[in-house]
């Protein structure tokens, strides 16, 4: 990840500042990859080549109707309501989930996720409570408490749809790679990305959110490059 990868190089020069030239060759690097992935040229060139590859979908489903949300992350806060506790991406793609189900006929919802270390509750059980806070009919929510991945996703849904088409909601960025993984495991999904990170600006502005979207779209790469890996 890039974040990690500039603090290495800045501690690398530390450690090597009996060596000046090398000490600052990575300093150098360190300042170059930040202020490269902070700006609008690492959103064109990374994050825009991900994100549109599946455009925003409002294609009426016929037939059965499956749609399914995929899991990100939530925070256990004493208090709060389920909404309130999904992270941004989180909420982002329940809502489009929420919408997508507006575009077909007695859907079910699918929501997943595990719960990690870190907190109490499966990912895909505040999810199923936060789709019904927001209106969605809890008869007809089925969760995934013990997907950990995108892969594992893939995997229950077969196990429990078999080859039900599927409507798939995930950040736009993250799209390529899910539908690589559900095609693989033969499933037939059509997609609705959301959480969409490009925005256009002026390329001399550096901002946090463009790094944060680098971060994002390098994750995706390094993901494809090892599910092709896993593949061969």
């Amino acid at each position: 990840m890039p974040v990690p990868f500039i603090l290495l190089l800045l501690l690398l020069s530390l450690l090597i500042w009996r060596k000046p030239r090398l000490a600052k060759w990575a300093i150098g690097g360190a300042f170059t990859l930040l202020l490269v992935l902070s700006s609008q040229l690492s959103v064109d060139y990374l994050v825009k080549p991900l994100e549109t590859q599946y455009p925003i979908n409002s294609t009426p489903i016929t037939g059965a109707c499956v749609v399914m949300v995929l899991g990100s992350a939530h925070s256990d806060i004493t208090g709060a309501t389920a909404v309130q506790s999904l992270s941004a991406v989180a909420l982002a793609r329940l809502t489009e989930g929420l919408r997508q189900l507006q575009l077909g006929q007695d859907c079910t919802l699918v929501v997943s996720g595990w719960g990690g270390e870190l907190t109490q509750h499966p990912h895909a059980e505040v999810m199923a409570k936060a789709a019904v806070e927001l209106g969605a009919d809890a008869s007809r929510i089925v969760q995934f408490p013990l997907a950990r991945d995108t892969i594992e996703e893939a995997h229950y849904f077969k196990e429990h749809f078999g080859d039900q088409a599927v409507r798939l909601v995930t950040s736009a960025s993250h799209m390529p790679r899910s539908m690589a993984i559900f095609s693989g495991q033969g499933l037939t999904a059509s997609a609705a990305p959301t959480d969409f990170r490009a925005r256009d600006d002026f390329y001399w502005r550096l901002t946090a959110d463009n790094l944060l979207a680098s971060q994002r779209a390098i994750h995706e790469y390094i993901g494809r490059l090892w599910l092709w890996i896993k593949q061969e």
